[in-house]
């Protein structure tokens, strides 16, 4: 019984889970097995297999140094690929490979193993390729199989490695690396390519050239092997959705080999732990139980948690463009405070200052010994010339209104004095006695508002509105207003920004604040001054806690 045909019975059997997707392109390729069309000849494939478990070692931790044996899914998945033959030219079926697995499922060992292996035992003179979005992806898959290499051959007999590229010495085979900010895309003449982070790439221009590349190569391999991802639309979401119709019979094209570790449905990942399988096929052996439920457990409470999580470790894709937060989240029950209340305390400050056209924010934050709610005071500015070309209103806009509730000053004219921001800021040591022990600002349009705060005295941090920076905070944000322990006084112009804040998140789970759907007169600048206080209070927590009182 071959490799797949084992891989079937597993699943047949209960003692090996599997997706409805992988079950559908199974039976297709057990199927075509008897098919005329070609002939299933497993020696290219099990020359390959051998290798890989007798000479190629693991290169992450704690698996480092031993031996690199393969799972049944690696062995039925290897196996397909190598041993479909078309029966008239004997040239290899399956030109094009994707692989969707959950992260943390061996994905860069077995895309390193591949490459290592076709580079000792593939055609010779053949042009191998490492691929990825990034320079720094495309390393870690050069490193990987360099490491590899060193491990077979730690005195370069057989192979040896320069700035360029790494070489076996008697067949003159090589590794390459390329990544969308590589130049001279074209005109490399590619025999077997594999293409990492593929999720990440919002356009097919490194596949289209890699395709090009292998168009007059007799059996070409271009393998993408990738998680889900946050890109929406871009070259992933193109190649699962012409995958999946091929899956489905909508398309014909017997040259794409399709392996897709995919749940069926969202619901069971919660209510069901042995259908985590279904998108993890080394749970139990390398990805643990414990692992997972951990990740779920922090799903439950963190929008930006279920979306990485879901997305990342169960293959299932994520809209990006909801709403960060739910009504319930901001909308609660808080006794109003006044500045009043605060009179002689120390506090923190931030704003999220704006073009000519849009609005400025900014708010304090205050606390009190033995409490851990944050008391947060915010107002805003926008100009009149604003409100007379203004399409908000059809996202909710109240300006008018808010106006006269006293929690937005309409400046005349097109644009905004930005000094007079620092001015209010500068007012409430007349007006409370409040100080500000630091003000968080974004460097964008700072300098007029700078100047001022400098007259003033009051020391200003920038905090750079970029994900690496960003992410944390705005985490405590929704984890805080989950736990009603921030008391924004209920200001409409906050709630509103809140709603039509959504989030953004990349491969490494980190998030930033971004509008729904980019909509420009869905506001979000409150939601932002927020998170840039947030992150205010993160650095200068130790000193400003001293003054609490």
């Amino acid at each position: 019984m071959t490799y797949l045909e084992q891989y079937r019975e597993a699943i047949r059997s209960g003692e090996i889970i599997a997706g409805h997707e992988l079950i559908t392109a199974l039976d297709t390729y057990i199927t075509d097995m008897q098919n005329p069309r070609y002939v299933y000849d497993t020696k290219e494939a099990y020359k390959r297999i051998e290798f890989i478990e007798t000479f190629v070692k693991l290169t992450k931790s704690p698996f480092y140094g031993k031996p690199m044996k393969l799972m049944l899914w690696q062995k039925a998945f290897i196996e397909c690929m190598y041993s479909f033959k078309n029966a008239e030219t004997g040239r290899d079926r399956f030109k094009r490979v994707l692989l969707l697995i959950g992260r943390k499922n061996t994905k860069s060992e077995t895309c390193n193993g591949l490459a290592f292996t076709e580079l000792m035992l593939g055609n010779p003179g053949s042009d191998i390729v490492c691929s990825s979005n990034d320079d720094s992806q495309a390393n870690i898959l050069y490193d990987g199989i360099d490491t590899m290499r060193q491990q077979f051959d730690p005195k370069n007999k057989r192979t040896h490695k320069n700035l360029s590229f790494i070489k076996n010495k008697k067949t003159g085979t090589k590794v390459f690396k390329l990544s969308d900010k590589t130049r001279n895309k074209e005109g490399r003449n590619i025999d077997f390519a594999i293409i990492d982070e593929v999720h990440e790439m919002r356009d097919k221009t490194i596949i289209n050239s890699i395709d090009q590349s292998q168009s007059i190569k007799e059996n070409p391999k271009r393998i993408i092997i990738t998680t889900e991802g946050f890109t929406n639309e871009g070259a992933l979401d193109e190649e699962l959705r012409y995958a999946r119709k091929v899956l489905n019979g909508e398309y014909e094209d017997d040259s794409m080999l399709i392996w897709l570790y995919t749940q069926d449905s969202e619901q069971e990942v919660w209510q069901d732990e042995s259908s985590w399988m279904k998108s993890n096929p080394t749970l139990g052996k390398i990805k643990t139980v414990e692992y997972l439920r951990d990740r779920l457990n922090k799903a439950r409470m963190d929008k930006s948690e279920r979306v990485f999580t879901l997305c990342k470790d169960f293959n299932i894709k994520q809209n990006t463009a909801e709403s960060w937060l739910l009504t319930d989240d901001y909308d609660y029950d808080m006794e109003i405070k006044a500045l009043e209340d605060f009179r002689g305390c120390i506090g923190l400050a931030a704003v999220d200052l704006s073009e000519t056209t849009d609005l400025t924010n900014c708010k304090l934050l205050f606390m009190r010994e033995g409490d851990n709610t944050k008391y947060v005071f915010s107002h805003y500015w926008i100009p009149e010339g604003k409100l007379q070309k203004s399409d908000d209103a059809s996202a909710g806009a109240k300006y008018k209104e808010w106006a006269k509730e006293g929690v937005l000053t309409i400046c005349p004219g097109y644009d905004i004095d930005l000094s007079s921001v620092a001015d209010w800021i500068a007012s409430l040591k007349r007006d409370y006695d409040i100080r500000i022990l630091k003000c968080g600002y974004d460097q964008r349009f700072a300098k007029e508002f700078l100047n001022r705060m400098d007259e003033y005295g009051i020391e200003c941090e920038m905090i750079q509105q970029s994900k690496e920076v960003m992410s944390v905070p705005m985490k405590q944000v929704e984890a805080e207003l989950k736990g009603r322990l921030i008391n924004y006084g209920r200001n409409p112009m906050d709630m509103w920004c809140f709603g039509n804040a959504s989030m953004e998140i990349d491969n490494l789970g980190r998030v930033m604040c971004v509008k729904i759907n980019n909509q420009h007169s869905k506001r979000i600048d409150g939601a932002v001054t927020m998170i840039i206080l947030y992150a205010t209070l993160q650095r200068f927590k130790s000193e400003f806690l001293r003054y609490v009182k």
